[in-house]
């Protein structure tokens, strides 16, 4: 039925190490079996969910259709992650975890993991600050900052005494993200999305969604993979530099408005690279497109995070789009930045 494997050399995961042993790959979860409408039933190794009420985020009809994750319980889409990976922890009898994050992911793997009696460790950067690292504190979690870049502050949550609920190496917190495919074509009215854009970071939401519509395809509830279209930030693009043949220096500290896309080295680069060859595009917007988009957003009514208007953003600039049924995922709440 499902099986968890490394997404490179296919070694399947011998307990709960964080990366393949052959080759230092990701794990990922290989799935085959029935699609069921009862969607928590294509989740068959959680036996009981540590449920916060996420899920069923509404989709609503403009120009385009706007799904709303950032309706999620803690302003977010990283909830479907959290809410697989910790269920499924729980299960293994982990009491104690770490996550490297100071914003959306660590907010909600501190929200999940209180909810599920655990003690959080989160770790974030030194100069880390704001609204997202407030919610991380009010959900009981330990802050623990730390001097140096990014790959820092990970080896620092990686080698800490709890066991590291990483939600980039994780498998299932990105199976979780499957959900939001399934959700999406259910409020189509099981019909295919023409196009799903979706802003891309380290990769989990890209890598969540295509395995959830190429299950959908499988079972036949789709007729064609949609495209996916991830959109990165002129100062974060080490995908669309790939994808579209440009110069790409990533710069040694992320100001862009955009702050929730900010994984200048992903580490699931090669298979986000693999899925949009095959089945999308890759657009690049700026600041102040951004900017603009966030503004058209929320005179909507839409109040989201600016990393969320990448969406609108690249769908204004993409010269691709065509059809009715295109679909752009929003993806963070604007509270968390005012």
């Amino acid at each position: 039925m499902f099986r968890e494997v490394c997404a490179r050399c296919n070694k399947e995961r011998e307990g709960l190490e964080l990366r393949c042993k052959r080759c230092g790959g990701p794990f990922k979860i290989e799935i085959d079996f029935p699609f069921s409408k009862n969607l928590r039933e294509n989740f068959p190794y959680i036996s009981e969910w540590t449920s916060l009420g996420e899920w069923n985020t509404p989709t609503i009809k403009s120009n385009v259709y706007y799904k709303l994750d950032f309706l999620n319980p803690t302003g977010s889409y990283k909830d479907r992650g959290s809410v697989t990976l910790i269920s499924f922890l729980r299960q293994k009898g982990i009491k104690k975890i770490s996550e490297d994050s100071s914003g959306n992911a660590g907010a909600s793997i501190a929200a999940y993991g209180a909810a599920a009696g655990m003690k959080v460790a989160i770790f974030v950067p030194s100069n880390a600050r704001g609204g997202k690292l407030k919610q991380i504190e009010s959900y009981g979690a330990k802050v623990n900052k730390i001097e140096g870049n990014r790959e820092d502050v990970a080896k620092a949550a990686e080698s800490s005494e709890y066991y590291y609920a990483s939600h980039v190496l994780q498998p299932q917190f990105r199976d979780g993200i499957r959900s939001l495919a399934y959700e999406i074509v259910r409020d189509l009215n099981w019909e295919t999305p023409d196009s799903v854009y979706l802003p891309t970071s380290a990769g989990t939401l890209l890598l969540g969604v295509y395995e959830g519509f190429n299950h959908l395809l499988n079972n036949g509830m789709i007729e064609k993979m949609p495209r996916l279209v991830s959109i990165q930030t002129e100062q974060v693009m080490p995908l669309c530099s790939k994808i579209n043949g440009v110069l790409y220096s990533p710069p040694e500290k992320v100001t862009s408005i955009a702050d929730a896309l900010v994984s200048t080295k992903p580490f699931l680069l090669q298979e986000m690279e693999e899925v949009i060859r095959r089945f999308g595009d890759c657009i690049v917007v700026s600041d102040d497109e951004i900017l603009t988009a966030w503004k058209e957003l929320a005179r909507k009514g839409l109040l989201v995070e600016y990393s969320s208007a990448t969406t609108l953003a690249a769908y204004k600039k993409d010269k691709r789009k065509e059809g009715e049924k295109n679909v752009l995922v929003l993806t963070g709440s604007g509270l968390k930045i005012l």
